[in-house]
């Protein structure tokens, strides 16, 4: 690859679009500068590269898979314009986490330079309440209680964001214990009351899994988990906007409550996103694609998604929030969470990672460290 480039088009920066030029050298962007006298600004639109923090698969391959299959998510997940991960793990038995832990582990060092760069793994469950256990196999949840903490010691090397219902017993000691040893907590998956939500952020819980899927919800008479997301400004909220999970009408609700800042966008997504239609197996339960919805063959209840981060920008710019706003919920704020202080900006010292879109949002192409890759 090119030891330096420049960059030149419509820099999507954390709070406004303006023209100007990036250069690049060794992977890192090494200067940005403006073009205040460019008052309508013309080419690409130029925007930090994406991170999924919550995906379960992208076409064709599976996270919880063979290192193989992880080598074929980045890939397909880097042509949709993301440059970071977390690959996520479904409810599972311990040892069948274990073994996914010690995949990914292995992999990283290897993964590939044409896919999206893996930050660690997240595990959503198998600390989840059963009532709003959506698509998890209710085999393998577990009361935190029950847990001796020397069972997910050996998960602890990677975990970098874990899904846990306040309301089980042993939670908030859990969170505990987890926000200590440097993990990132979100409440999910839950039938907590607001106070139990409450005591969960207060417990070191930073962030809320896809916000009003598989949790309580707002009620005027009995407020849940959604409402202490929404009302607690320091807490990040995960929202899947395919406009099946939440619906269209709901997202001013999120927007407008919370600070730009805590809005994380994710994909949620399945190994059959990107396939077109079909079945496969999550956990033991059966899930059907057909179009843009993915469900639970029986019962219909939703079960993952099928967009990526791409699709999810295009959506919410559609619905009138402006592409600065958009772009930083899928790359700026998800690396603010995480602690990563060397990506998801356009911004001297920061890797490389760029996204090329055209005037529709399409992705065109996608630069990971410095290096330039089509569009799947």
């Amino acid at each position: 690859m090119a030891d330096h480039a420049v960059v030149s088009g419509r820099l999507v920066l954390h709070d406004r679009v303006v023209a100007g030029r990036i250069g690049v050298a060794d992977g890192r962007i090494e200067s940005v500068e403006e073009d205040a006298r460019d008052r309508e600004p013309q080419g690409p639109y130029i925007a930090p590269g994406f991170i999924d923090l919550h995906v379960h698969g992208w076409g064709g391959h599976d996270a919880m898979g063979p290192a193989g299959s992880l080598d074929g998510m980045a890939r397909a997940l880097l042509r949709h314009g993301v440059t970071s991960f977390l690959p996520t793990a479904v409810t599972s038995s311990l040892p069948a986490l274990a073994t996914f832990a010690e995949t990914v582990r292995g992999w990283m060092p290897a993964a590939p330079d044409d896919g999206a760069a893996p930050m660690g793994f997240n595990l959503e469950g198998p600390f989840i309440a059963e009532a709003r256990r959506g698509v998890h196999n209710p085999k393998w949840i577990r009361d935190p209680a029950d847990t001796a903490l020397p069972e997910i010691e050996g998960l602890i090397d990677g975990l970098r964001l874990a899904t846990v219902a306040p309301e089980r017993p042993g939670a908030i000691e859990l969170i505990g214990w987890l926000t200590g040893r440097g993990v990132r907590v979100s409440l999910g998956h839950s039938a907590a009351t607001l106070l139990q939500a409450g005591a969960g952020y207060g417990a070191g819980a930073m962030t809320t899994t896809h916000l009003f899927n598989a949790m309580t919800g707002i009620d005027h008479h009995s407020p849940g988990l959604a409402v202490a997301a929404l009302t607690g400004d320091d807490a990040y909220v995960e929202l899947i906007a395919d406009g099946h999970h939440v619906d269209r009408a709901v997202w001013p609700i999120i927007t407008r409550t919370k600070p730009p800042d805590r809005l994380l966008l994710v994909s949620d997504a399945i190994a059959l996103a990107g396939t077109g239609d079909g079945r496969m197996t999550i956990g033991g339960v059966e899930i059907e694609v057909r179009g843009d919805r993915c469900t639970m063959v029986v019962g219909g209840g939703l079960a993952g998604s099928v967009i990526a981060l791409d699709r999810a920008v295009q959506n919410l710019v559609a619905a009138g929030l402006p592409l600065a706003y958009a772009a930083a919920a899928a790359s700026a704020n998800p690396a603010a969470l995480l602690g990563l202080t060397d990506r998801g900006r356009i911004a001297a010292g920061q890797l490389a990672d760029l996204v090329e879109l055209d005037e529709r949002l399409t992705v065109r192409r996608v630069m990971r460290a410095g290096r330039w890759y089509p569009a799947g």
